[in-house]
């Protein structure tokens, strides 16, 4: 009989594409979500709150894996070390987490926040696996409408993305989390490299919208000096999927319009 799979943030963009794949593969999948969710075939919804550090106990108890998704813009840390403590009471044997290039090279809040949390599984005692991704197309492409409603294209000088498929990503997850654990594995990106300007473009061609003047910008601080420096980038060493952002607005396109 497989264990039970505890994924945690199991009903958002990831989660919504790895929970059907650690199923396919046999195993019984629980989810840890803030609300209430209808039961599924092979699919345990319960009710916590990592933050709050509500409900973790129950939701880890018997889990032999945590796939461990959840984020937001604050807290990941503090959600972190409350999902580490209750994983090691339990004697989970196996955890994984998903985090974001150049956590340890940007020094931005939120970066730095997973840092904080890629250590609080790093240091658990627990077995674990962390796999750094790109920025998801899925939010690359929240990004980019944003910018298309402007009369210009913001321009920071030296801002490159390598935007990669989640589809792609939560793959890569369901067979780390499936195997055995590795630690630290080769990061995660897209099969292309843009200037943020370039990103913009097709999508309005798709679209129908005229196209926008770019604006050059500069992002000040230190965290204008990584980006122009490439610290979010994996140029060497990465693991890349194969859609690329044009392919995944062409898809976009043809979903919405059918």
């Amino acid at each position: 009989m497989t264990s039970t799979i505890l994924v945690t943030g199991g009903t958002g963009t990831l989660g919504g594409h790895v929970v059907p794949l650690l199923r396919a593969a046999g195993h019984e999948v629980r989810v840890l979500s803030r609300r209430d969710h209808a039961p599924e075939p092979g699919v345990e919804y319960v009710t916590g709150d990592l933050l709050r550090d509500e409900g973790v106990r129950a939701a880890v108890a018997g889990a032999g894996t945590i796939l461990h998704l959840a984020g937001g813009q604050k807290g990941d840390d503090a959600a972190t070390h409350h999902l580490v403590r209750a994983a090691s009471a339990a004697g989970v044997g196996h955890l994984v987490y998903i985090s974001v290039v150049g956590a340890d090279r940007v020094p931005l809040a939120w970066l730095r926040m997973k840092l904080a949390a890629e250590r609080a599984v790093a240091d658990s005692g627990i077995p674990w696996t962390i796999l750094r991704a790109a920025q998801f197309h899925d939010l690359t492409l929240k990004m980019v409408r944003q910018m298309s409603r402007l009369p210009f294209v913001p321009a920071p000088g030296g801002l490159r993305l390598q935007p990669v498929d989640s589809r792609e990503v939560a793959a890569r997850l369901a067979e780390l989390t499936l195997d055995t654990p590795s630690g630290p594995v080769p990061d995660l990106t897209g099969p292309k490299l843009y200037d943020l300007p370039a990103l913009v473009p097709p999508y309005l061609d798709l679209t129908g919208k005229r196209r926008r003047p770019a604006l050059p910008i500069r992002i000040p601080g230190r965290a204008g000096r990584a980006y122009r420096a490439g610290a979010n980038l994996t140029l060497e060493g990465a693991e890349t999927g194969k859609r690329t952002w044009e392919e995944f607005l062409t898809e976009q396109h043809r979903t919405r319009t059918a």
